[in-house]
């Protein structure tokens, strides 16, 4: 059987294919969608899958909410932990103490790279943990009390 008639072959190809195009491109920083490799290549969706899963095998590739692929440079760390627990890293790196004024929605969307429902919902969390006070539209949320380690990481 040839390795264009082998379903291996087929999404292995195309992984390659991919990896080439990463390597060729640094400033390339997502995949191309699922439904545009489906008809650049003739494939299935699940052939797509199998390729981008053997990506991330390699660690060149790694998912992303909404369905999305990201591309991994070597080196590059990603913090794969939930936003609310990230988020009780800014308790220290931005020095606040009980009483600041912690960054805006707008200001944490765009430090983090997510979208505004995904930071309202870890807001909430610090909001129920007793960290922050409540925010609102236009109310400004301040630092009520400092997380611990251990405190962070049960969010």
């Amino acid at each position: 059987m040839s390795q264009l008639a082998s379903p291996r072959g087929t999404f292995q190809r195309i992984a390659d294919q991919l990896k080439a195009q990463m390597d060729r491109d640094p400033e390339m920083v997502e995949l191309p969608p699922i439904a545009e490799i489906m008809h650049d290549h003739q494939v299935s969706r699940g052939v797509v899958l199998r390729a981008f899963a053997a990506l991330q095998r390699d660690g060149a590739a790694g998912p992303v909410p909404g369905g999305r692929w990201r591309v991994v440079r070597e080196g590059q760390q990603t913090d794969r932990r939930p936003l609310a627990e990230r988020l009780t890293d800014v308790f220290a790196d931005d020095g606040l103490v009980v009483g600041a004024a912690f960054p805006s929605a707008s200001a944490l969307c765009e430090r983090f790279g997510v979208s505004r429902p995904t930071v309202t919902k870890a807001l909430g969390k610090l909001e129920a943990a007793g960290w922050l006070s409540e925010g609102g539209q236009g109310k400004l949320r301040t630092v009520r009390a400092l997380p611990n380690r251990e405190e962070s990481s049960s969010l």
